[in-house]
């Protein structure tokens, strides 16, 4: 019997936005049936969510700079004193952290419980812990000084305390992935970047929320909170991350962005956040939600923090084949002034609607920026319109997630609304295959007038969340990291965000940080937890 009736195709090109006769229906019919018999066959296979398409995406059609083994130039930090109070210790840099440590002037074990206590006191109200680490943390901090002591530094992370967006996999603990559905699941290996930054040293305190599924700032426990605005989320979906670092809970944290999650709570909570070029970091061990659009980066209190922290977790390791061996040649010593830097005029001409206290921070950051003596020129963004191709995350994060819906588990998500996971996953279905290979397609175009627009570009810079770059530049892969750049009359922050050319991070932090080094919105602290 025929599950599929020609009636049922006739409601279908509606959906697609076709048009068939009769006569095609009828003879498209045996065809369509089969298919769908093909589909029962192919969902009776076991796939993981960690299992990726046989295509894979990669941002720079031709080969790029191969890594070396220079080390990082880090900024010189050897006047740095040991804080009187563990706050002030606690809001440090990791740059200064990292020489406090190395001298000895504090243990990772001083500084592990520095922030384990933090975590416990403001953790709670800030909805922004899943799970405490506190024996692995003080037994790793433990090795961490015996190392020191015993001659064997590991480099600026060692033994600094940091925090994990709760879908990278570490064994033995939970990995939530901030849904309900997987509030229990356990894995057996660890993420690479878990793995990376133990190398180099880190500790790892604390798993910290994401909005379920990475998005938003709701998770099955809560909503994670702003240490600005306690009564306001902190925006998503790597909450916890921004939120515990700006709050001073850990040294620094990692968050994950598809499409605005490292940027959007680094700006609602005031730290510094780094998107890196997509290829630059593994994501092996980490929730998939777009396997064309997932990138790793670091939250933390300023630039070069960020560069500290990528140059740890960097480059392939064989398990994730979109990763590039691609340099990172970190200079602290980098004059911005020989940079060569672009401003999307249109954007800051545009503004942030009713926001008047951001839009005088962005111009004011093109003043700072002359003064420092960068040459700023005016450009235009592709003229694409990108949002349509927002289809290529949904399918992916709907066939990432599709035993979630067809098992009817998607019911036990929190959020329930038109805009939630849930809705958008069902819904995502009906896109025709074609239409998501158009999507790709289109893809392809706006990352080659992308390519011309870097061309002669080292980084640009643009207000955050204005415009079509948010969406255009997760499309094309190209790095991003936003700064505080300003605070609103009732205390909150703004940012202002720099775009790099692919796998050029090291002059897009160099802008970032000269800018950051001119000003101290950055070194401000918030009601909670400051």
């Amino acid at each position: 019997m025929e599950r599929v009736t020609v009636e049922m195709i006739a409601a279908a090109e509606e959906i697609a936005g076709l048009r068939f006769t009769d006569g095609e229906r009828e003879l498209m019919l045996k065809a369509v049936n089969a298919r769908v018999d093909a589909f029962a066959t192919m969902r009776g296979a076991d796939l993981p969510n960690s299992v990726p398409p046989s295509a894979s995406f990669h941002p720079a059609p031709h080969a790029v700079a191969t890594s070396t083994d220079e080390a990082a130039r880090l900024s010189d930090a050897s006047g740095t004193v040991r804080p009187t109070s563990d706050e002030d210790l606690a809001f440090l840099p990791v740059r200064a952290l990292a020489e406090l440590v190395r001298t000895r002037a504090v243990t990772s074990r001083e500084l592990t419980s520095v922030y384990l206590d933090r975590l416990r006191r403001h953790g709670p109200g800030l909805e922004c812990v899943v799970t405490l680490l506190e024996d692995d943390a003080m037994r790793d901090a433990a090795r961490a000084d015996e190392e020191i002591v015993g001659g064997h530094y590991r480099g600026p992370l060692h033994g600094i305390p940091w925090g994990a967006k709760d879908l990278l996999a570490t064994k033995g603990h939970r990995t939530t992935w901030g849904a309900e559905p997987y509030r229990d699941q356990v894995t057996e290996t660890d993420a690479t970047v878990v793995t990376r930054l133990r190398d180099a040293g880190a500790v790892l305190v604390a798993k910290l929320t994401l909005g379920a599924l990475a998005y938003g700032d709701v998770w099955y426990g809560g909503r994670t909170r702003n240490p600005w605005d306690i009564e306001a989320g902190s925006s998503g979906s790597s909450a916890g991350s921004a939120a515990a670092t700006a709050a001073g809970l850990v040294a620094f944290a990692i968050g994950t962005e598809t499409w605005g999650s490292i940027i959007s709570p680094a700006t609602t909570c005031g730290v510094t956040g780094l998107r890196p070029t997509f290829g630059r970091v593994s994501r092996h061990g980490a929730m998939a939600l777009s396997w064309s659009m997932d990138k790793i980066g670091p939250i933390c209190r300023s630039v070069e923090d960020c560069a500290i922290v990528l140059d740890a977790i960097h480059g392939p390791d064989g398990l994730d084949e979109t990763v590039a061996d691609a340099a990172f040649p970190w200079d602290a010593g980098v004059d911005a002034a020989g940079l060569r830097v672009g401003y999307v005029a249109e954007a800051f001409e545009e503004g942030h609607g009713d926001d008047a206290a951001w839009d005088r921070a962005d111009q004011e950051v093109l003043a700072q920026l002359r003064g420092l003596g960068v040459d700023l020129q005016p450009i235009e963004l592709p003229k694409m319109d990108v949002g349509p191709l927002s289809v290529i995350l949904n399918v992916e994060a709907a066939a990432a997630f599709d035993e979630l819906t067809r098992s009817d588990a998607d019911d036990r998500m929190v959020r329930q609304t038109e805009h939630a996971w849930p809705n958008i996953f069902r819904h995502t279905r009906l896109v025709p295959a074609v239409e998501y290979v158009q999507a790709t397609r289109l893809r392809t175009l706006v990352m080659r007038q992308m390519a011309e627009t870097m061309a002669d570009l080292d980084a640009y810079v643009v207000p955050t969340f204005v415009g079509k770059n948010s969406l255009l530049t997760n499309l094309t892969g190209h790095p991003a990291v936003c700064v505080p750049n300003g605070f609103r009359e009732n205390g909150t922050p703004t940012s202002i965000e720099f775009i790099g050319a692919l796998y050029g991070e090291a002059n897009l932090l160099a802008l970032a940080r000269a800018y950051q080094r001119a000003t101290s919105h950055h070194m401000e602290r918030p009601p909670v937890g400051g």
